[in-house]
């Protein structure tokens, strides 16, 4: 008999949703962080920010800015740490924005599987797997709720040394 996945898949698909909320929520504030390092209005900050169409991109805009010789130590060490810890809780949002979903027709157990290759220094891999489990599901919580976190920390930086809002 096939087992069709539980209710907690279900939970699970919520949380990767409201996972990928949090985390679009907190890196469109680095637009703020581009206007305010780069010296520009909030609409000319929109442009690069949308011009830039990866994470990686906008956060290496934002760190080059901040490690310009004008900006001081302290905003620069603020941003710093921030934008870290955004890129940092990015690997948890790759994993499961890009992954597959399996079911095991016996258990209903699902897993995910990472749809990206890994080069390595002789061999490649792909398809790597990992249960969609309760520990899984708390990381994915966590990470949400460090998202938060960051993202009051992002206004209070705006906030603190007067960036466009």
């Amino acid at each position: 008999m096939i087992r069709p996945p539980d209710e907690s898949f279900d939970q699970a698909l919520l949380l990767i949703g409201k996972l990928n909320y949090t985390w679009t929520n907190t890196e469109s504030v680095l637009v703020h962080l581009i206007a305010g390092l780069a010296g520009v209005d909030k609409d000319i900050a929109v442009i690069i920010f949308l011009t830039l169409n990866t994470t990686r991109a906008r956060v290496d805009l934002v760190e080059r800015l901040a490690k310009l010789g004008r900006v001081p130590d302290e905003e620069r060490d603020r941003v710093l740490a921030a934008t870290r810890r955004l890129v940092s809780l990015g690997a948890e949002r790759n994993r499961y924005n890009h992954s597959i979903y399996a079911f095991d027709p016996e258990t209903g157990s699902v897993r995910t599987i990472m749809m990206r290759i890994a080069d390595r220094r002789d061999q490649i891999r792909v398809g790597k797997s990992t249960d969609l489990d309760i520990a899984a599901m708390e990381r994915i919580r966590s990470a949400i709720d460090d998202l938060g976190k960051l993202n009051r920390e992002f206004w209070a930086i705006i906030r603190d040394f007067g960036y466009p809002a």
